[in-house]
């Protein structure tokens, strides 16, 4: 067994109606007057509204910023972290799903500590305590709620880059499956399969340690037999809980187990062709599993009958059985099943592979991955 640490260094809030505890956990944190990050969906929605109505109800000053947008980019950090600074706020509250959050975390970098985002891509290059956050999260997918990571788009350089350090956890994570029992359809499946496709690249990295071991195997076992219900109808409390703690579980998993080739090559499809995160990593994943197939010693049976919808475990496994299974999913969620049918062409794959190459995740897949290698994966899924 190899050497490893970990920490929980936040406190989580779970329980349906658990949003009521916001004034209290902002009191205590000394900070009347807070700033929302969200976006213009969310407030036509109506959640925006909620969420200020309780602040503000708890007799505390808010401040509401609403242009996230899907895969933020370097301007989008660079105006919410204006904006906070001309609010005086002294905490952020991040609604939403992971495009909010990494927008949080980043503003509250910049707010600390000033210069460019950039200045701080890769790892640990935070150097201490940001603004403090609480993290309310809007889908059950992410993860980023308890994640020590932010991808910001790099538009002058059409690269999706990572900050990743552990200064930049949420303090608070308020899980309210209220939040998430309204999704449409298509985003609690694209958010659900992202959640569960964390657990698995956590489980199979080549970081992962007993804690992240549990920690992705919870979130199996409860995303495993809950994502279908939940995308076929999400006022299903049962599934919305277990599909919102899985999420959080699979964050912390993949927080300090890191992720693979899946997650690797998905942030170019994003940057390059604006395909959906977590439909590109359902797009991705059974080509990836494949290419890693002979690096399992074990591991591929145990994801295989936590996400099987039959209910006594599989006798004479083989691997090739989870790669079935996984389309089998994709195919029960309504998920496109290729890269082409997201628009994606093969003239962009050298520049894509070569962004991949870039990728932390790459460095914890478990099979070794070189640069002709990613090619022939994009060719494969598309």
């Amino acid at each position: 067994m190899q050497d490893f640490e970990f920490k929980v260094p936040q406190s989580i809030e779970f329980g349906v109606g658990s949003l009521k505890k916001l004034p209290g956990i902002l009191k205590d944190n000394k900070s009347d007057h807070v700033f929302l990050i969200s976006d213009e969906g969310l407030a036509k929605l109506g959640v925006v509204k909620k969420i200020q109505d309780i602040v503000e109800a708890g007799g505390l000053e808010c401040t509401v910023y609403l242009g996230v947008v899907p895969n933020p980019t370097v301007d989008n950090v660079n105006e919410a972290t204006q904006k906070y600074k001309e609010s005086g706020a002294t905490s952020i509250v991040a609604i939403g799903g992971g495009s909010a959050m990494d927008v949080a975390k980043t503003t509250g970098v910049l707010a600390a500590y000033g210069g460019k985002i950039t200045d701080y891509e890769g790892l640990q290059k935070v150097p201490g305590p940001i603004v403090p956050i609480i993290a309310v999260p809007t889908t059950a997918g992410t993860g980023s709620e308890v994640s020590a990571s932010a991808v910001i788009t790099d538009e002058a350089r059409n690269y999706k880059m990572s900050v990743i350090s552990h200064e930049m956890l949420p303090k608070y994570a308020i899980l309210d499956p209220d939040m998430i029992m309204t999704a449409p359809a298509s985003i609690a499946a694209a958010c659900g399969i992202d959640a569960l496709i964390h657990a698995i690249e956590a489980y199979v990295s080549t970081s992962a340690s007993p804690f992240t071991d549990a920690m992705a195997e919870k979130a199996m076992a409860l995303i495993g037999p809950n994502l279908r219900p939940f995308v076929a109808n999400r006022q299903d409390e049962d599934a919305a809980c277990a599909m919102m703690v899985g999420s959080t579980f699979a964050g912390m998993s993949f927080a300090w187990a890191k992720l693979g080739d899946v997650h690797a090559l998905s942030h170019p499809l994003s940057a390059y062709f604006h395909v959906v995160h977590g439909v590109a990593n359902a797009i991705l994943l059974p080509t990836i599993l494949e290419f890693n197939m002979n690096t399992d010693r074990g591991r591929y049976e145990k994801i295989y009958n936590y996400i099987r919808t039959a209910a006594k475990p599989a006798t004479n496994f083989e691997p090739e059985m989870l790669i079935a299974e996984v389309k089998k999913l994709r195919d029960a969620l309504g998920m496109p099943t290729t890269l082409s049918e997201v628009g994606v062409t093969e003239d962009k794959f050298q520049e894509m592979a070569e962004d991949a190459m870039k990728s932390p995740n790459i460095a914890t897949n478990p099979r070794s991955t070189n640069i002709k290698d990613v090619i022939e994966l994009y060719k494969k899924a598309l």
